[in-house]
């Protein structure tokens, strides 16, 4: 009877016994490893408390006291937050290839087809594959240019729309302006016609963009919990409201992909985004071994939708809220540029080279308001050592781009927006220098960057040569809303709103 008793006592506890073993096993090992300094965690949430509305700048306060590479866990994911130049060019030069993969999470795998896009999916043959055929095929600089019309037809719609309301003496909500801009001109890249005017506005574009993003930088309770996040995001009415965006979104590309399927182009130096993926299909292109398919051409549009559209609104809009917050650095911008471009109604291309202070200016925004404040998180597929720390494979790194463009150590008066720091300066945003890395460096760097910013540096031209700006009637320099919406492009949280004046000097009609 003892025996018997002894033998369930020893079934009974072998369980709890093994669990006791592998967690002190677990211990000795993290103890014997040197890992990164982080704030306490919670059970179960880890440090997910510590995040609030806007995750970059908490962290940012975070690494202050802990250091600019700094462990955290959200959930029961190992999360390294990196916060200075030196800690980024470990993590995207030095060690890139360890660490160039993307964390899968619920709501990009669902957009992105389960990973058939070139800025989601995990990194493998299929990635790099389709990272050259972006490369070579969709932004290139040939075809940066081939789509140089629709960038000089957009831009001069816009500055006739705003013509009309210096006219009538009526202000201008600069944020709706700079996204339709961006809408019309990626809807016409991409499908061939614009957003405004057409059946894209009355079947809601512009929400189904801002619903997608929206799903792509929300917090999924499934990424962090894999075995019970799922009735969370049920409970939320995150699961159903993410399968509403999808269908949307793929009702939009099916609609689309159809349109062009039936059309007779043959005008080969017209032909957009979609007509190239589908020439490839025809083509039987392969991927990793994988035929170009259409849910593949989809998840690249996905790219090109949710990053296209916001990326350049958000650094426009930032750039005229600081120019009206600076006057100084707006008349010397405007100087600039009417200088180089005299009496001619608009700033072409030519034009750009030549204006090195609206060089200055940009460079300037984008270290204060880098369009993705944290880099799309990668995750480590390696182990290696950062800064002497311990690194292992499944880790999630995010960088800290916002954070890094406001540290002291690196900027004088960082708080200041002085583009003249930038005038002897090599720093650029090209992913070289890694003080200033808005579009990110490495492999997983962003392969759209000059497309977004042809347009970007086109729009602000004209805008400041077509019309002198002041801010609507009872406002100062400092009543311009600077605060942060919360999202994965950080917008402006109040709109911005500024009265045109017709240009006080001559221009050619």
């Amino acid at each position: 009877m003892a025996l018997h008793i002894l033998f369930t006592w020893l079934a009974l506890s072998l369980p709890l016994l093994l669990l006791l073993l592998l967690l002190s096993v677990k211990n000795f090992n993290n103890k014997k490893k040197n890992l990164p300094p982080g704030p306490p965690s919670l059970p179960i949430i880890g440090n997910f408390h510590q995040l609030g509305p806007l995750p970059h700048q908490s962290l940012w306060k975070l690494s202050r006291r802990y250091g600019p590479v700094m462990l955290i866990r959200l959930g029961g994911t190992p999360t390294i937050v990196i916060s200075s130049p030196d800690a980024a060019r470990e993590v995207l030069k030095t060690h890139d290839l360890d660490s160039c993969s993307r964390p899968q999470m619920v709501g990009t795998g669902r957009l992105s087809y389960d990973s058939l896009d070139v800025a989601f999916v995990e990194y493998g043959d299929y990635w790099r594959e389709l990272r050259t055929l972006c490369v070579l095929e969709l932004f290139s600089m040939k075809r940066v240019q081939s789509f140089r019309y629709i960038r000089e037809e957009e831009v001069g719609s816009m500055i006739e729309s705003i013509a009309k309301s210096a006219e009538s003496g009526t202000p201008v909500n600069m944020s709706e302006k700079f996204m339709a801009l961006t809408a019309n001109f990626t809807c016409r890249v991409a499908f061939g016609k614009p957003f405004q005017g057409t059946e894209l506005e009355d079947e809601g574009f512009m929400d189904m963009v801002h619903e997608g993003m929206a799903m792509l930088g929300s917090f999924s309770a499934s990424d962090y919990f894999p075995r019970l996040g799922w009735i969370v995001d049920r409970f939320t009415g995150l699961h159903s409201r993410l399968e509403k965006s999808f269908r949307n979104l793929d009702d939009l590309y099916q609609k689309v992909i159809e349109e062009h399927r039936n059309a007779n182009k043959s005008n080969e130096g017209k032909e957009d985004i979609v007509d190239v993926l589908l020439k490839m299909e025809k083509d039987q292109t392969e991927l990793a071994g994988v035929r170009l398919k259409e849910d593949n051409i989809k998840a690249i549009l996905m790219n090109i939708f949710l990053g296209g559209v916001d990326t350049g609104a958000v650094v426009m809009d930032w750039t005229m809220a600081e120019l009206a917050r600076n006057p100084r650095v707006m008349r010397k911008a405007r100087e600039e540029i009417r200088s180089c471009v005299g009496n001619k109604k608009w700033v072409v291309e030519e034009d750009l080279s030549g204006l090195k202070y609206l060089k200055l200016v940009l460079k300037e925004v984008m270290r204060l308001h880098p369009p993705g404040v944290l880099l799309i998180p990668r995750e480590t597929i390696g182990h290696f050592k950062l800064s002497g720390y311990d690194v292992d494979p499944k880790c999630c790194v995010y960088v800290n781009a916002w954070g890094m463009g406001r540290d002291p150590g690196l900027w004088e008066r960082p708080e200041e927006f002085v583009p003249e720091r930038f005038e002897d300066s090599p720093i650029d945003y090209k992913g070289n220098h890694f003080e200033l890395i808005p579009f990110g460096a490495g492999r997983r760097r962003c392969p759209g960057m000059s497309m977004v910013m042809a347009m970007i540096e086109l729009a602000l031209a004209n805008v400041l040569h077509s019309f002198d700006w002041e801010l609507p009637e009872g406002m100062t320099e400092g009543d311009v809303n600077m605060e942060e919406g919360a999202g994965l492009a950080v917008f402006k949280k109040v709109p911005l709103t500024l009265l045109p004046i017709k240009a006080s000097h001559k221009i050619d009609a």
